[in-house]
């Protein structure tokens, strides 16, 4: 199984729309923002919805279609946009209930739920510290 890549896809769009928009620009197309992440424009178009359906991007139809951010880099962190393109749990237990005869059947779920949720824990405390600006700034250091 491979990892999933929807956060940095999203990160990598809203923060190239916000250094797009710093340089004089109204709006980013998904052309323009699928050529940097070296992707197609649907899966842009497809991202930058849920991101928009979660109050972090904007768009416009018409003449000068394209996207904006609705605020500030420095006003949206990693776990916003995690939550806005994965908002389920990270981990899952069975889909279907495992044998409650056998001992391990009957106690792997309560087992692995106090793990897993210590983890998404952690995770969304991370996720929470950094912002896209501290993004861009970094990115634009390693420049």
């Amino acid at each position: 199984m491979g990892a999933n890549s929807r956060l940095t896809v999203a990160a990598h769009a809203l923060t190239w729309i916000g250094l797009y928009q710093r340089r004089g620009h109204e709006v980013a197309t998904s052309e323009q923002i699928a050529t940097s992440v070296n992707t197609n424009p649907v899966v842009i178009r497809r991202l930058l919805a849920q991101l928009r359906k979660a109050g972090l991007a904007d768009s416009r139809r018409g003449a000068g279609a394209g996207w904006t951010l609705t605020r500030e880099l420095s006003a949206i962190t990693l776990l916003d946009v995690h939550q806005a393109v994965e908002p389920g749990p990270l981990f899952a237990l069975h889909p279907a209930e495992p044998d409650p005869e056998c001992v391990v059947g009957h106690g792997i779920g309560p087992a692995l739920s106090a793990v897993y949720d210590g983890v998404e824990a952690a995770l969304r405390t991370e996720l929470a510290r950094t912002t896209l600006e501290d993004v861009l700034r970094d990115i634009l250091a390693a420049a």
